[in-house]
């Protein structure tokens, strides 16, 4: 999906149903809280999710533009997408912490 070719209202759909579920509000809440990006595989651990669960996490996150990830060799980290963040719900991320 690419998010600049829908409306402002349609990316706010998709963001919202995003952060509609508790599992992957907990994933923007512990990359805020760390300010860092971190490896799938801890954020799972943290968590206590098995690997297809957090990746169906992840991608959900991903495909709203709320999180990105790189592949370093066999690991792959996700950060948060500030910016969209920023632009779309101000203010929004510093009711995490």
């Amino acid at each position: 999906m690419i998010i600049k070719q829908l409306s402002d209202n349609e990316i706010r759909v998709i963001i919202f149903k995003a952060l509609s579920d508790e599992v992957r509000l907990n994933i923007v809440t512990m990359l805020y809280k760390k300010q860092a990006e971190m490896s799938c595989g801890e954020i799972g651990d943290n968590l206590d999710l098995n690997k297809s669960t957090a990746s169906y996490h992840f991608k959900t996150l991903r495909e709203a533009g709320l999180t990105t990830t790189r592949k370093h060799g066999q690991n792959k980290y996700v950060s948060l997408n500030v910016d969209v963040f920023n632009e779309i719900l101000p203010g929004f991320l510093d009711t995490l912490a």
